[in-house]
């Protein structure tokens, strides 16, 4: 039988306010999958890592279940989520891929 746990997380201020990001590297080991969320603005010369995660390949693959489900019941309420082919130099799109 299964135990109904609920986690007491704590949320902090300066996590709470997040950080933008329109890129994901996404590399991976026999391991781990490091996930880095870059920064790409206008203007702006060089792109940015804001924030790197590091998780094993059951979560990596735990998230992209999660994320599969999230996006369906946001498809559900607001309409497909198109995605523009050629967003530009400055925009790629996101979701890189490669081996560490």
């Amino acid at each position: 039988m299964a135990e109904n746990r609920q986690l007491d997380i704590e949320l902090k201020p300066e996590v709470a306010r997040g950080s933008y990001s329109n890129l994901a590297i996404i590399t991976h080991s026999s391991s781990e999958f490091i996930l880095d969320f870059v920064q790409m603005l206008p203007g702006v010369p060089k792109p940015e890592v804001t924030n790197r995660i590091i998780m094993t390949p059951e979560h990596a693959k735990r998230l992209f279940n999660a994320l599969r489900d999230n996006i369906s019941k946001y498809e559900s309420q607001f309409g497909e989520i198109t995605l523009i082919q050629n967003p530009g130099p400055a925009m790629p799109p996101m979701g890189f891929g490669g081996e560490a």
